[in-house]
């Protein structure tokens, strides 16, 4: 069985151990819920104050131009391209993950005039739902939004099917899909992919590329670090830019915004999805926190997320094996970088951990959930984590009667 002194000598030979320190972390908190918020960091609380005090409080209206403002969708475009294996001038930073979604599936439901399905997982993240239906309803056509049990994929790829749109890792499981071979038998059939890549992006090496991917979006305030409803992006493939349609234009998409012409005209490439004026300060938060990334690489990221979600299932298993089910897959393969166990009363054990400062999350009806982001959760943070879980449980502290009323956010 794997000891404290054992975690603790991994963490002391762990490449990424410095980098905890570019992280607003007390260590008073064991933070295991960066797969839903990210922390604040050093670098992003640098960026905003530069941002508030410099950029905005003296350069004013100024700094549109001096700063960079304008730029700022298509440049952290750019820095986040490699993040997901897109090339520059392919992804663009603006608007909520939800927004971009629709964008995007209006934009490729008319590049398919001659389908009228869209298939979806029927477990899929309610707001890609929700967002889909309402897509459909605008239309101007009969849509049908068709949520499936993904395991049946190809007996639902026919001739009437538009677009497939699918979350990458599933936000209760965290089970991984096969990017690639999803979306080869996606094009076989002669649809669309669409991907959401919420709980992939700073956490899975991405290759949209090598993937063929037509189009993509994702969350940045999860893996990434953004901070609380930072902005998303959005990737179109450069072979569909000039031909897939912004639906909602708007004037910073405009070839020539300031010339404040009456007809819309696109702006070349991805500013063509850019609607409105860019969040500033928004944008500057995750600027800054991609500054850590600079420090590793993905595959680095990546290894060490398996190694901690390794340890957290082997020590659960051990200490709470028929007490608690691990729903998350063993196979690297399919793993993203969470782990989520399933109890009758996984609500009442979250909030009881919260209470002795390990922070998870619930995901209704019966799943816990544990984010493990491996730029600064530490392998003792796993051992002590698990230490607090079977207290919990042993002591019936998730029986409390506090916890039979749920919080508005789980």
């Amino acid at each position: 069985m794997t000891t404290r002194e054992q975690c603790a000598a991994r963490d002391a030979a762990d490449p990424l151990a410095p980098l905890r320190d570019a992280f607003v972390l007390s260590d008073e908190v064991l933070y295991l819920d960066g797969n839903s918020l990210g922390p604040l960091s050093v670098g992003a609380r640098r960026r905003i104050i530069e941002t508030v005090d410099e950029e905005w409080g003296r350069g004013l209206i100024r700094s549109w131009n001096a700063a960079g403002w304008m730029a700022q969708p298509t440049a952290l475009g750019d820095r986040l391209a490699p993040f997901i294996g897109a090339r520059p001038g392919e992804v663009v930073v603006a608007d909520t993950l939800t927004i971009l979604l629709a964008k995007a599936l209006i934009g490729a439901l008319r590049l398919r005039p001659d389908r009228h399905v869209v298939l979806t997982d029927e477990v899929n993240f309610h707001s890609d739902l929700y967002i889909a239906g309402g897509v459909a309803a605008l239309a101007g056509r009969p849509i049908e939004i068709r949520p499936i049990d993904r395991t049946r994929l190809d007996e639902h790829l026919g001739p009437d099917v538009a677009l497939v749109m699918l979350t990458h890792v599933d936000f209760r499981t965290g089970e991984m899909l096969d990017l690639a071979g999803v979306t080869r038998r996606v094009h076989g059939a002669g649809a669309l992919m669409l991907w959401d890549f919420a709980h992939s992006t700073g956490a899975v090496p991405l290759d949209v590329t090598g993937a063929d991917v037509d189009f993509a979006a994702g969350c940045a305030y999860k893996y990434l670090n953004g901070g609380p409803g930072a902005p998303a992006f959005l990737y179109v493939r450069e072979s569909w830019q000039g031909i897939l349609e912004n639906p909602l234009p708007g004037w910073l998409g405009h070839a020539r915004p300031f010339a404040f012409e009456p007809d819309y005209e696109p702006a070349p490439g991805v500013q063509a999805f850019v609607t409105s004026s860019p969040s500033v300060i928004a944008l500057a938060a995750l600027d800054g926190a991609l500054e850590v990334f600079e420090r590793t690489s993905l595959d680095e990221v990546r290894a060490k997320s398996l190694a901690l979600t390794d340890l957290f299932i082997e020590l659960v298993e051990e200490r709470l094996a028929g007490v608690v089910e691990v729903v998350t897959p063993r196979d690297h393969a399919r793993r993203g970088s969470q782990v989520a166990l399933r109890h009758t009363e996984s609500y009442g054990i979250i909030q009881a951990l919260i209470a002795r400062g390990v922070i998870g999350d619930f995901r209704d009806p019966d799943i816990c959930r544990f984010g493990f982001a491996p730029l600064y959760v530490r392998f003792v943070d796993v051992y002590d984590a698990v230490e607090h879980l079977v207290a919990v449980i042993e002591h019936e502290e998730h029986r409390d009667p506090a916890y039979r009323t749920r919080n508005p956010v789980t």
